[in-house]
């Protein structure tokens, strides 16, 4: 069964067994104890397998996975380690960037991200979430396409000012928790979500893909000013899963996964999480392993994670902790039990005195069991350690395939279209009623005025002979019928 060696312990290499790469791990440590260097590690060991990788760089040390490792920097540490299978190389990196700024634009649509997600990035309350699940079945309902944030706008606008027309088919809503959750757009419209949510919206299976030698493509996402934003970081990661999950294929168990997904900084991919969002992660996380999807949790502390997820992960690599209060020692004798046990130490010991570098490791063997902990010492990168030259990365950017496909953005027929469209509509109807108004008032006006107006001479000398004449008229047919009486 081939393997990637990650460490070696007595002499020996220590390897995950690529058939159990899916059953998922973590890697954990106090910050400075080697985590950064076991990752590039693992995924250069995958790249070498020809599995491609996602990873997040938030501290913009990872772009050096693709240049390679000074000539002989790791020459004594190979010679101490016992290894002889080392040489110094570059792999295949794509940078990816939200911003567009250091990778390509990585963007999702609005009705990809969903209620659920959507509303945990925006912080809405239940109430307010249960509206927005509201505004999707509407926006479903009538056709209205949800890509951008200017689309949802336009929806939350439609609905406040047509409230009669949607309460009775959808239910109750109210002026003020639509004008909530239009105030939670606008602050992540204003911290760059809208440049995340738009098109060209990304194919995750860009993700999955080998360069022309046949080494797995490692993918980047330069994160160092999204993660200012920790929430968007955080409901982005999150929804690259669920949208592997929901388009990949089932493969059920194959001899190596078809793709590594890391998680760094994992503590923030929980803090504050509903619970019905933690269930359906950890949904995601137990089956999207039927599609040969692994993955791996970076975090400082086990105990970071849910219960029900850290059970989930079978190939653990644990850096050092410390245990200065009471609190980071409950958490070492926690992270210490959940290994088992080797006779020749006791690793809630070991954890607090681990060197840089080092770690306690424990892998699925080959039957699929948790091996038991080995305390090992990490292979060095093959590849260059540290930051690389911006021009570098603008190279490595501008010579990717990817980089014409999603550079420019596009912003085709959708709700906001159709709705202002609509709203057009309304007001030219509206235009038009009040000009016949107004036409029709001033008629009237006219009229009336005119019966107002006073008569002119001949007007009135014509008046006075009608006026005379009618009377002259009226007293000779007086006398006359008089006349006739008389006569009788």
């Amino acid at each position: 069964m081939t393997k990637i060696n990650i460490a070696r312990a007595n002499g020996e290499d220590l390897g995950i067994p690529l058939q159990y790469l899916n059953r998922h791990g973590f890697i954990t440590g106090a910050t400075g104890t080697g985590k950064t260097v076991t990752l590039k590690v693992i995924s250069e060991q995958l790249s070498k397998q020809g599995i491609p990788v996602f990873l997040a760089d938030i501290k913009g040390d990872l772009a050096s996975l693709a240049q390679p490792a000074t000539a002989g920097s790791q020459t004594e540490r190979c010679a101490n380690l016992g290894i002889t299978d080392y040489t110094e190389r570059s792999f295949p990196v794509r940078l990816w960037d939200v911003f567009g700024v250091n990778g390509h634009p990585v963007r999702a649509t609005i009705a990809e991200m969903g209620p659920l997600l959507l509303a945990r990035l925006f912080e809405l309350t239940d109430t307010q979430t249960d509206v927005l699940q509201v505004l999707f079945k509407i926006a479903d309902d009538k056709g209205y396409l949800l890509i951008d944030l200017k689309d949802l706008q336009a929806l939350i606008s439609e609905v406040t000012n047509h409230m009669d027309d949607y309460v009775g088919p959808y239910g109750h809503m109210t002026k003020q928790t639509l004008g909530a959750i239009q105030r939670h757009l606008l602050t992540i419209q204003e911290q760059g979500g809208d440049l995340f949510f738009g098109e060209p919206a990304i194919k995750l299976t860009d993700f999955i893909r080998q360069d022309e030698k046949g080494q797995g493509v490692l993918n980047v996402l330069m994160a160092q000013k999204l993660f200012e934003n920790p929430l968007l970081y955080a409901t982005m990661l999150i929804w690259l899963l669920a949208q592997l999950f929901e388009e990949l294929p089932e493969v059920g168990d194959q001899d190596k996964p078809k793709m590594l997904f890391f998680f760094d900084e994992a503590h923030l991919l929980f803090n504050d999480m509903p619970k019905g969002l933690v269930n359906q992660v950890e949904k995601v996380v137990r089956l999207i392993r039927s599609k040969g999807v692994g993955v791996f949790f970076v975090t400082q502390n086990p105990i970071d994670l849910p219960e029900n997820i850290l059970a989930q992960l079978g190939n653990r690599i644990q850096h050092a902790l410390r245990a200065y209060t009471p609190k980071e020692q409950k958490a070492i004798k926690a992270a210490a039990e959940s290994y088992r046990e080797n006779e020749n130490f006791k690793v809630a010991e070991v954890i607090t005195e681990l060197k840089v570098g080092e770690a306690l490791i424990s892998f699925l063997d080959e039957e699929g069991i948790p091996s038991v902990v080995e305390r090992a010492m990490v292979r060095p990168p093959e590849s260059f350690m540290g930051t690389v030259d911006p021009a570098y990365i603008q190279q490595l950017i501008s010579t990717s395939p990817f980089d014409a496909q999603y550079r420019e953005p596009v912003d085709r027929e959708s709700a906001y279209e159709l709705l202002s469209a609509k709203l057009d509509a309304e007001n030219e109807e509206k235009a038009k009623a009040e000009l016949q108004k107004q036409l029709e008032k001033e008629a009237k006006e006219k009229e009336k005025a005119k019966k107002r107006q006073p008569k002119g001479t001949v007007e009135k000398i014509a008046d006075s002979f009608t006026s005379n004449l009618i009377r002259s008229i009226g007293r000779e047919m007086s006398r006359s019928v008089l006349g006739i009486f008389k006569r009788r």
